[in-house]
């Protein structure tokens, strides 16, 4: 029996793929918008906060600059002013050991110096000092001296016995003494104190601590010979002004 052909049967039409719907719950993507911000100049209100910052701060310069006019112009502050009284060597042996060869420098000194203070108005405090005596770089002695306060207008004398001081000398500070102790004038000598110093301006301001060092040079003394009980003293003296430096100050 043939077979037959049912009408209902007919080609189906091809499927269609299904697109995706949207989903009524989600919410739709939006792309952020650019900040507009970026890549703009500073606005008005920084411009004006560092125009601000810069006028005070000049404002703040001015002002500190006339303050310190002024209470120079008042005070009128100077360094104070030192010079040697007095310079002793009580003691100067250099021999030399012929065993090994080595020198040995024996001295003992006393000083005498004078710290005046020419301002009216202004008030040093002097922490102790610490003094070296030097003729041509060669330490010959050292030693130290008490604080003390330096008031306007007044002289202090300080007082400092160095010695017995011993060394081993070499060669060369062998020569360069021995050098020394052939010129006419004496023996020259140099004068070195490191010390701390505080500033006062009568009872308005006070500057902190500061590093000073005073030297005084030009001082020439006679060495007394092997048969001398007598101290030889120095010829002269002139001192510099002290150069003041950082805490740091070596």
């Amino acid at each position: 029996m043939a077979d037959r052909a049912h009408p209902n049967a007919a080609a189906k039409p091809p499927s269609v793929p299904r697109t995706h719907l949207p989903n009524p719950t989600r919410h739709p993507h939006r792309p952020h918008p650019t900040s507009r911000r970026r890549g703009k100049k500073p606005c008005f209100r920084c411009r004006r906060c560092l125009c601000l910052t810069c006028f005070w701060s000049l404002i703040l310069l001015i002002i500190i600059f006339i303050l310190a006019a002024v209470l120079y112009t008042i005070y009128q502050p100077k360094y104070s002013s030192v010079s040697v009284n007095s310079l002793k060597v009580s003691y100067l042996n250099l021999t030399t050991n012929p065993s090994d060869d080595t020198t040995h420098l024996t001295t003992k000194l006393n000083l005498t110096l004078s710290v005046k203070n020419p301002n009216k108005k202004i008030t040093f405090s002097y922490d102790p000092f610490s003094i070296s005596v030097l003729s041509s770089s060669v330490e010959l002695a050292n030693g130290s001296s008490t604080g003390f306060t330096s008031l306007p207008g007044t002289i202090f004398t300080l007082h400092a016995a160095m010695g017995p001081y011993s060394q081993v000398m070499d060669t060369d500070s062998v020569n360069s003494l021995n050098a020394g102790l052939k010129m006419k004038n004496g023996l020259p000598l140099e004068i070195v104190m490191d010390t701390n110093v505080k500033l006062k301006m009568e009872k308005f301001m006070k500057m902190k601590e500061i590093r000073i060092r005073v030297s005084c040079d030009g001082v020439y003394a006679a060495v007394p010979k092997a048969k001398n009980t007598i101290p030889a003293t120095a010829n002269s003296s002139k001192a510099k002004f002290p150069r003041c430096r950082s805490a740091d100050f070596d």
